[in-house]
């Protein structure tokens, strides 16, 4: 491993032009980086005299950075001499600021990969808000940015962006106040548990991280650690007059225990990550002195990767994980957490300062944090069941559907869904949970036609309005009937399907999404002789389905069904026939009857009623 003294070259401003120009040269006639150090100047700033110290823990040698494809240097000519020189082989094309007036123009003219550099002062919301926004979700038009509360501190990241890591750099950290995600292999893990037994403190700044995110509450001056703090005050930094400060600006003592602050600017990380609001914000939109800035901390520090929220955002479960597997799989970080949070707001949270590792090679998969749209109608079923008055308190099924209820609002919640479980996993248990309670309900159905469940449609019905959309279908009977949608009027009124024939009544009920049955068998059947039923299915969607078929009450002396019970693998999209009969007893009294056949899949029963007479023997 080479020295800091090796890899970085502290210097004066008057010194720099001369240094990057032999640096330069240096690398150029090598092909790659030769003796010559990168210059750093460290004139006035012991803190980066500091940071080039503590980098000599974590580079090995000096790399030919892989350049981006268009580059904007930003207030250039502000910049000392030297600055832009060192910033020129970082990009392959170098535009000019007035270009990027029209952003859409811009980046439909110039595809490829975007850089900018400049002073903290001048990464403003324009333009940086319209190039974010038109970059967010396009991978030839990555944008990337380097910058420094002031020359010196830009010079350093850019410094930064020509060494190397040492492969025994190879230590990977969450440390987050607002989670306890799982531990993964290969993940250093520190939630609240640990806050109140490990000194956070030294071991974030006794380790040499490769990656280290931190996630919690705080302003853009700080992130909370449970009593531990991630401080963004520079003590070197000089404070401007009139701008807004936090308590210790004003010389009143810290929110948070002194002893337990950890100066971003001090820790030993390759790629820091502020997974905390308003850990980044805008030049224009900081709410505090740069002085304590999160942000420039962490510039003015060793990691020549920094990665901070713009503004607000809703990380938690799904981004921590989805940033521990990035993280083991060489990932990037913006695009990672990026993707992951785009169901949930439409703008890219965070921004990366510091040039990616590597080109990507793959579009990132943008979440949109939906569950399947069967998790969505169990829990709306689930609600309806046991929100409303249909099943009463003392049902024997509420305890079962009080427990799926709970899994449900679990694995639809956005901190869980597909992070603790992937979706293979959830669906898995969501299908044999409904396997179980389907072959529940429908045993209960053929014992007790008249449980409370099956009096769905008239309780629903009664708290409907009726959908002015009628469509003609046929009825089992063979003349036409009505089909029509009963819309619930609140939240835990299910709609109700029906269809009415003006001889056999209401024909069939159902909810949406579920199975449609219809009834087949001959009109009379003779005492003592057997009724053959067929009942047609149409599964909604596929999967395991459940049938019964009952007779009226005062019938059942003097009628068997055979089977008792039937269970289906259904296909989506394919009727399919199911056959039921019913013997009679010789003595059972000529009249007309019915009878009528459901079905039950994913919580819905389905019915499908049949006139028929019995004739005498």
């Amino acid at each position: 491993m080479k020295s800091a003294d090796q890899l970085f070259r502290p210097v004066k401003f008057a010194q720099l032009p001369s240094a990057v120009k032999e640096f330069l040269e240096s690398a150029e006639a090598d092909g790659a980086p030769g003796p010559a150090a990168v210059p750093v100047p460290v004139e006035g700033r012991d803190d980066l005299a500091q940071s080039i110290e503590l980098a000599a823990r974590l580079y090995t040698a000096l790399d030919r950075p892989r350049p981006l494809d268009h580059g904007v240097l930003l207030g250039a000519e502000r910049l000392p001499d030297g600055v832009a020189d060192l910033a020129r082989p970082l990009a392959r094309e170098w535009l000019t600021e007035e270009q990027l007036a029209d952003a859409p123009a811009f980046l439909r003219d110039h595809h490829g990969t975007l850089l900018l550099v400049g002073c903290y002062d001048r990464l403003t919301l324009d333009p940086v808000r319209s190039l974010l926004l038109a970059t967010y979700r396009s991978r030839t038009h990555a944008l990337t940015l380097l910058s420094g509360r002031d020359a010196a501190s830009l010079a350093w990241s850019v410094a930064k962006q020509y060494v190397r890591p040492d492969a025994g750099v190879d230590g990977v950290g969450l440390f987050t106040d607002t989670d306890r995600p799982p531990h993964l292999p290969g993940i250093q893990v520190f939630d609240d548990r640990d806050f109140e037994r490990v000194d956070i403190q030294s071991a974030i700044l006794a380790g040499r991280w490769r990656k280290v995110a931190f996630q919690g509450h705080g302003k853009d001056d700080s992130v909370n650690l449970g009593e531990f703090t991630i401080c963004g005050l520079n003590p070197a930094a000089p404070a401007r007059p009139g701008l807004l400060g936090p308590r210790c600006a004003y010389g009143l003592p810290c929110y948070k225990p002194e002893d337990k602050l950890v100066p971003l600017h001090r820790v030993p990380a390759v790629e820091v990550v502020l997974s905390a609001c308003n850990s980044g914000p805008l030049a224009d939109l900081a709410l505090y002195d740069p002085k304590y800035q999160l942000l420039l901390n962490a510039l003015d520090g060793p990691a020549r990767t920094v990665v901070a929220a713009v503004s607000v955002h809703d990380s938690d479960r799904p981004e921590n994980v989805a940033w521990m597997r990035s993280a083991l799989a060489g990932g990037d970080t913006v695009d990672t957490l990026n993707a992951s949070l785009a169901g949930s707001h439409p703008y890219p949270a965070f921004l990366r300062f510091g040039l990616p590792d590597s080109t990507p090679t793959a579009q990132p998969v943008f979440a949109d944090h939906r569950p399947a749209p069967l998790l969505l109608t169990v829990g709306r079923r689930l609600t309806a069941l046991l929100g409303s008055e249909l099943l009463p308190h003392n049902h024997a099924l509420r305890p079962r559907l009080t427990k799926l209820a709970r899994k449900v609002d679990l694995w639809v919640a956005r901190p869980t869904h597909l992070a603790d479980q992937s979706a293979d996993e959830v669906r898995a248990s969501l299908t044999a949970d409904l396997q179980s309670l389907d072959h529940v309900i429908a045993g209960q159905v053929a014992a007790n036609p008249e449980d409370e469940l099956m009096n769905y449609p008239a309780h629903f019905g009664d708290r409907s309005s009726l959908d002015p959309e009628v469509r003609e279908v046929t009825c089992h009977c063979g003349r036409p009937a009505q089909e029509f949608t009963r819309r619930g009027l609140l939240p835990n009124v299910l709609d109700t399907v029906c269809a009415v024939c003006m001889r056999c009544g209401d024909v069939t009920f159902r909810l949406p999404e579920a199975p449609a049955l219809l009834a087949y068998s001959a009109d009379e059947v003779r005492q003592g002789g057997v009724l053959e039923v067929r009942a047609s299915l149409s599964p909604a969607r596929s999967g395991p389905v459940r049938l019964g078929l009952f007779v009226p009450g005062y019938l059942r002396e003097d009628a068997t069904v055979e089977p008792e019970s039937a269970k289906v693998r259904a296909v989506a999209g394919q009727p399919q026939d199911v056959r039921f009969r019913v013997r009679f007893d010789p003595a059972t009294a000529p009249q007309a009857y019915y009878f009528t056949v459901f079905a039950v899949q994913d919580l819905a029963v389905s019915t499908a009623r049949r006139h028929f007479g019995v004739l005498p023997g």
